[in-house]
This record gives structure tokens, C-alpha cells and sequence, in this order.
């Protein structure tokens, strides 16, 4: 593996860029002036090639999945994002679904006798469903299935909620975690720069907001993902931005899993007529994300936003994890005109997904603890089918 990182220093003709390469040969971390330089002069094989002797140097062909299902307790938002497909105001809340406590713990009951592990619960930011509405729900699902991990609400549904019931972040957070969250999702981080967030989500939670309410959970010893929304209207220097933020709070609490890119859909939203980033521009933010974020851990694809393809491709650009099995229990994407309008593998066709570009799949809990490594399973020799075994 060093031998191909030697290759590409010397093949380097950008004097910087072969800094670059001797850094990460090195373990040292880049600058955002040469991470900015990746952007405008680093090839996709040359930044692809950094990402994936980052990756391998972490977890060598290991690539993390888990078995898990989506809850979203309603489209109904009081909110209105440029980019979002998804939601529809309280105003015209006719055109959207709300779940009650039961409908959503018969949603956790359908699950039972599963070998799931991870319920993941987000949503639009519906005025009724408060606090004391979704601890209720907490405490029915741990009730219920005590060792299933509940991780839910992005930092935007959090802001609204205990601004409604007027605590801190740290009172809200405390009442939360002690009703059973478990650990936070990675949503409505969008892009942090207030040049961009003031003209696609001006009216949630700004940066400053979500880092504070991350930082809260972390020091509570709970753990959450990060998450970036890009290929809109953003510049490669807003992306750095919004990565240095994250590169610093991970720096000064550890707490985050792992960073997921997140590629702009643009159907049936506000931002229609912004075109979509093409796979080659997916594929160079995710390498230069795992080359810059060098003290997070895992790097996410999310399949169901990228497609299956999409996702093994993005194996070798620094990703190690694909997300879940989902099992179709998510609209966010689909709505927006993602790549799966039915979101859902099984463990088998994660597997075999994952085998098909030659890496070992593993399957983890939440906070990457290893269930079992599958790398040497046949399912067809076990009787297996496509079902969720």
C-alpha cells in the first residue's frame, strides 16, 4: 500500500499537491488552502487514490453496514428549505401524514423477531408533536424492546423542541437521552456558511445552533453522525468551511461516528432549475472529505440517495460504510427523485453489494461495534433468500 502512495508523489506534478500526498503518507493533517487546492486541481484518480489508502490504512477492506428501519413521524413542517422535497407546511398540512405514538410503535412491533438494531427516527417539525410527545414515544419503544438503539431527531427538530418548552440545549438533551435516545442523526446540518444557509434554510437552526446541540449529546457520552448537503449552489469554499467546523468540534469532543455527504436532489422542490452534481463530482467530495477529515473515523454513503451502483463505486473513494437494509421505511429521498424510489435491501443483497467490489462486509451496531463479518457466508449454501434474515 505505501508503495502506491510513493507512486503518486512522484507522479505529482503539482508541487502542492505532492505536499498533499507526503501529508497523508505522513498522517498529517492538510490546511483548507490545500484542501481547496484538491478541489480545483486534484484528479478524481488522484484524490480517489489518497481516499482509498486513507480508507484502507483505517479498516482495509472491511465496509460497515447495519440492519435497521426508518421512522418518520410526519412530513408536516413548520419550516420552509429551498431543497426540500419532502415536507409540507403546517398551512397546508393537508397534503402531508402524521403518525400517532401508536401508529409509530406498530411500526417498532412489525419488527419484532428481527434481528434489527437500530430504529432511525426523523421528520418534519410538526408544532404538536413536542416533547413530551416523543419522550412518551421513547419510553413506549424501550418498554417494548429495551435493546433496540433509538437514533433520532436532527438538530433542527431538537432547536424547535426545546425552544418550545423553554430549556437549554443541556436540559433538553439530559430529558432525551434519559428517555431512551441513544444517539442523533446527522440531518439538517445543510451547509453551515450563513452566505448559503441565509438563501436555502434561513429560518431553522443556524450552524452555530447545531454544532452546540452535538456538542451537548457528546458530552453526555452519546455519539452522532454529521452530515453536509452539496451540488447546489455552494462553492468548494463553503464546503471547507462547513468541514473545518466539523473537523473542530470533533476535534474537541470525539463524538462524532461518521460523515456522510449528502448529493442534492432537485425534483419537486424550490430549487428545481439548480442542476444535480454528476458522479464524478460525487466522487471527488467524498475522496477529499476522507482526506480532510482525518479525525473522523467513518465515512458514510448513504445508498438510497446515491443508488446501488453509485454506492459500490463510492467504495473506492474512501467510503466504508453503505448505512442499512432501511427496508423502504423512508420517503425523504425518494421524494426528491433520488436514485431508489424503494429503499430497501436485504442482508443478503447488502452483502452481496459489498462482495461484488471485493470488500469484506461487516455488519455493526450503531455506535460500530462488529455483529458479525459476512465475508465468508454463502447464502445460498445457508438456504438463504431476500428476505431480511
Amino acid at each position: 500500500m505505501t508503495d502506491s502512495i510513493d507512486i503518486l508523489i512522484h507522479a505529482a506534478a503539482d508541487k502542492g499537491l505532492t505536499s498533499i500526498a507526503q501529508k497523508v503518507k505522513n498522517k498529517e493533517r492538510i490546511t483548507d488552502e490545500e484542501c481547496l487546492l484538491l478541489f480545483e486541481k486534484g484528479s478524481l484518480a488522484f484524490v480517489g487514490s489518497l481516499a482509498n489508502f486513507i480508507r484502507e490504512r483505517l479498516h482495509g477492506d472491511r465496509t460497515y453496514f447495519n440492519r435497521n428501519f426508518h421512522i418518520e413521524p410526519t412530513n408536516v413542517c413548520v419550516f420552509s428549505c429551498e431543497f426540500c422535497s419532502y415536507s409540507r407546511l403546517y398551512a397546508h398540512k393537508e397534503e402531508g401524514w402524521e403518525l400517532s405514538i401508536d401508529q409509530m410503535l406498530d411500526i417498532v412491533k412489525t419488527y419484532d423477531g428481527k434481528p434489527i438494531t437500530e430504529v432511525h427516527i426523523v421528520g418534519g417539525v410538526h408544532p404538536k408533536m413536542n416533547m413530551a410527545y416523543f419522550i412518551e414515544l421513547m419510553q413506549k419503544i424501550k418498554a417494548h424492546r429495551p435493546e433496540l438503539h433509538v437514533k433520532a431527531f436532527t438538530a433542527v427538530e431538537l432547536d424547535y423542541m426545546f425552544r418550545k418548552a423553554k430549556l437549554t440545549v443541556e436540559e433538553g438533551m439530559n430529558q432525551l437521552h434519559e428517555a431512551g435516545l441513544d444517539s442523533l442523526p446527522g440531518g439538517g446540518a445543510e451547509i453551515f456558511h450563513p452566505e448559503i444557509r441565509k438563501q436555502i434554510c434561513e429560518d431553522k437552526v443556524d450552524a452555530n445552533g447545531w454544532l452546540a446541540i452535538h456538542e451537548a449529546a457528546h458530552n453526555l457520552g452519546m455519539h452522532s453522525n454529521a452530515t453536509m448537503l452539496y451540488g447546489h449552489i455552494e462553492k468548494y469554499e463553503h464546503r471547507i468551511d462547513h468541514m473545518r467546523r466539523l473537523r473542530e468540534l470533533q476535534d474537541k469532543t470525539g463524538g462524532f461516528n461518521t460523515f456522510i455527504p449528502l448529493k442534492f436532489r432537485n425534483q419537486d422542490n424550490a430549487m428545481s432549475h439548480v442542476p444535480e452534481s454528476v458522479t464524478t463530482e460525487d466522487m471527488r467530495l467524498y475522496a477529499i472529505a476522507r482526506i480532510y477529515l482525518d479525525n473522523f473515523p467513518h465515512l458514510k454513503a448513504y445508498w438510497p440517495m446515491l443508488g446501488r451502483q453509485n454506492a459500490q463505486l463510492s467504495l473506492s473513494f474512501g467510503v466504508n460504510d453503505i448505512d442499512g437494509t432501511i427496508d423502504d421505511s423512508t420517503k425523504i429521498y425518494s421524494m426528491a427523485g433520488s436514485e431508489e424510489q424503494t429503499p430497501a435491501m436485504s442482508t443478503a443483497e447488502l452483502v452481496t453489494l459489498i462482495k461484488q467490489v471485493n470488500r469484506k462486509p461487516i455488519e455493526r451496531d450503531t455506535l460500530y461495534n462488529e455483529v458479525k463479518d459476512y465475508s465468508t457466508v454463502d447464502f445460498k449454501a445457508a438456504g438463504f433468500d431476500a428476505s431480511l434474515n
